[in-house]
């Protein structure tokens, strides 16, 4: 089951990544007229990043990256999986999550994709910088 786990989580950041280009790509693109489809847009990339962090919970359980015994700050791969990739993407979701709230409660179409293109955007960049890519050699990330 981990093994199973782990690759759908490698490999569903790549659908993460490419929805939240294209959420922030239609929000650039759009912007005097906000209709369903691009509501629609915005809420999948928030609904796919909140199973991927299900995903992810599931995996901090199991996983044999993530140990929370005495010390493991001191060692950068364990600090990595038990702290800093759980709380930056928790984080990255939180303020995708607002983000799309306060666009839905925006009165004008502008509006609501100018919020959509400053909280995507940073989310996308601390979901890039929390990614274990594979050139982050200390951590042993894949690319999938």
């Amino acid at each position: 089951m981990y093994e199973a786990l782990k690759h759908a989580h490698s490999g569903f950041r790549w659908v993460i990544i490419a929805l939240l280009i294209f959420a922030i790509f239609n929000a650039f693109t759009r912007k005097n007229v906000y209709e369903k489809k691009d509501k629609m847009i915005y809420l999948f990339t928030m609904i796919s990043l909140h199973v991927m962090l299900i995903i992810g919970l599931v995996l901090n359980f199991i996983s044999p990256k993530v140990q929370y015994a005495s010390g493991f700050m001191k060692d950068a791969s364990l600090r990595f999986y038990g702290m800093e990739h759980l709380l930056g993407m928790i984080l990255a979701i939180v303020i995708i999550t607002v983000g799309r709230r306060k666009a839905e409660n925006a009165i004008e179409a502008a509006d609501k994709h100018k919020k959509i293109r400053t909280f995507y955007t940073i989310g996308l960049i601390i979901v890039l910088a929390m990614i274990p890519w594979p050139f982050r050699t200390a951590l042993g990330g894949a690319w999938f």
